[in-house]
């Protein structure tokens, strides 16, 4: 089929937003406000990226937050730069030690849970690299949200007290005593449109910018995280921290129905999504609707997933063969094995969490996807007292087996689940595009995906589309909206459906792509607070 994908002729349940000089989309709109001022100052879509990235560590520190890793896919120059800013193990971490406690997988909260975060490393290479401004500029809006405060906003204060609620039945030790304080400091979580102030994070931000992260990693802010990790039976040494270096990659991609889509090369998880889609551009889609291309999809997203729980590692510990993962040749092999019934994977269980992502543009022709997480919800549960700093605990996606290439060592990044898209076509940009949520990113960008380039949908109605997302063996979740005769179909083809009761774990994303006119087009998900600020 010939798409024009500036060609927009369907509604949706809200329009695209357009503008020709910037835009900014993301899952809050005081984040997104922060990238249009930047840009408005002189900044390009890096700088705008970070000032959004900061924020969000601010507005919605639920998914994010300065205990964070990110990952990056920037068109600048007139090529594509990938950078993984994904944190590695402190070099204490030690398997048998894990074993030995009868641990089956690392625990979800806690020090164990805890790689050394990159985050605001990431910010200060890319803003001395690719960036107009200095980062003091690029991160004063987030340091004014947490030094003045900001209203907090309804999806942010849902998934707040959500956390709340769990975190005061089972974090009872001291090395979590910082994070009730911090973020609970009247007993509860913030209300929808309460103002919220975080002095402490505001101080960090500080630190940050003046020092180009160093402060971070090397200074008085590094001293704090070690002393706390001394004090309550930690892993992180003051080495660890100043052996944080984000990575400069290439990113990987493959060609579909004429468009390149690119994606981070592992540890993350985007060699997933290029998989699915090599086994299904054999295949002719003519409804999106149609139970078979569900169906289909599906079984595609299954494929690549055994594949990617059996290979994704960090490519510095063993090899990842990238190439035949995503050679025409393996995908037409897997296609072979999608038949009309719905088959058994050997793959771990997908499920989702808390991530934030954003996407930038400026009117140089500059471009910017960026994704950044905690892994799940806050993270750890670990706040490093007087600093706002909320400790990941992207070690859960450390396997303990010891056969497995994704085995937990000593200084190594674990597989990792955030994942920044790009689309180009004929070696020019189209733009950057994403969905939040763990396990269920690879499936959000096959079906975005498809349905902006098979299905001719406008940005917008990309992403309000309802969706599905396979779970485990043969589990598939649906969302509220969700066409029930289809699902049915989908049941009597040996899917095991079940309908879920709201949309929360179905991602949440954002595109913009560039017009044939020069113009910019963007979007944001109906599934969370986003806003798309253009000018």
């Amino acid at each position: 089929m010939n798409f024009d994908p500036y060609c927009y002729q369907y509604p949706s349940r809200r329009n695209v937003v357009y503008g020709s000089k910037g835009m900014v989309a993301t899952s809050h709109p005081l984040a997104a406000q922060a990238g249009l001022e930047i840009l408005k100052q002189g900044g390009n879509a890096v700088d705008a990226a970070i000032a959004t990235a900061a924020a969000l560590t601010v507005v919605e520190p639920t998914s994010n937050g300065l205990g964070s890793d990110n990952f990056a896919i920037i068109w600048k120059d007139g090529k594509l730069h990938g950078i993984n800013g994904s944190g590695r193990s402190p070099q204490s971490f030690d398997l048998e030690a894990f074993r030995e406690k009868h641990w089956q997988t690392v625990p979800d909260f806690g020090w164990a849970s805890a790689t050394v975060p990159a985050a605001s490393k990431t910010w200060a290479v890319l803003a001395k690299s690719m960036g107009n401004l200095p980062l003091t500029a690029s991160m004063a809006p987030a340091i004014s949200y947490a030094q003045d405060g900001h209203a907090v906003a309804v999806t942010t204060a849902f998934n707040w007290n959500k956390a709340f609620e769990k975190y005061r039945k089972i974090l009872s030790g001291k090395e979590f005593a910082s994070w009730f304080k911090t973020f609970s400091p009247a007993g509860r979580a913030p209300r929808p449109g309460e103002r919220w102030i975080c002095p402490d994070q505001a101080y960090t931000l500080k630190m940050i910018a003046q020092t180009d992260a160093e402060a971070f990693y090397r200074g008085e802010i590094a001293e704090k995280i070690v002393a706390f990790a001394q004090q309550t039976g930690g892993f992180y040494t003051a080495e660890d921290l100043a052996a944080v270096e984000p990575e400069w990659v290439d990113p990987i991609s493959v060609n579909y129905r004429g468009y390149d889509v690119w994606e981070i090369p592992p540890n993350g998880q985007g060699i997933i999504v290029l998989m699915a889609l090599n086994i299904l551009k054999g295949f002719d889609f003519t409804h999106r609707d149609d139970p078979e291309t569900y169906h289909k999809q599906i079984e595609a997203i299954k494929l690549a997933f055994a594949d990617g729980f059996r290979y994704v590692a960090d490519q510095r510990y063993s090899r990842v063969p990238v190439s035949e993962m995503i050679s025409e040749e393996y995908g037409a092999s897997r296609r072979e094995l999608v038949t009309d019934k719905a088959r058994m994977p050997e793959a771990g269980r997908p499920e989702a969490c808390g991530t934030v992502y954003l996407c930038t543009a400026d009117d140089d022709g500059n471009m910017v996807s960026f994704i950044q997480s905690n892994y799940a919800g806050f993270g750890s549960g670990i706040v490093i007292p007087g600093t706002g700093i909320a400790l990941n605990n992207r070690a859960r996606g450390f396997s303990l087996d010891p056969h497995h290439p994704n085995v937990l060592a000593p200084g190594k990044r674990p597989y990792h689940t955030i994942i920044p898209g790009f689309l180009t076509k004929d070696g020019k940009p189209v733009g950057p595009f994403g969905v939040m949520g763990a396990f269920m990113q690879p499936q959000g960008h096959v079906q975005v995906l498809m349905n902006t380039i098979d299905f001719s949908m406008n940005p917008q109605e990309a992403l309000d589309a309802p969706r599905w997302q396979w779970i485990e063996d043969l589990v598939v979740e649906v969302e509220p909206g969700f066409p029930s005769w289809a699902a049915q179909k989908l049941q009597r083809m040996g899917h095991h459906v079940r309908c879920a009761l709201d949309s929360n774990s179905f991602g949440r994303g954002q595109m913009i792509l560039r017009t044939e006119c020069g113009t910019l087009v963007g979007a944001t998900e109906p599934r969370t607070d986003g806003c798309v600020a253009a000018w």
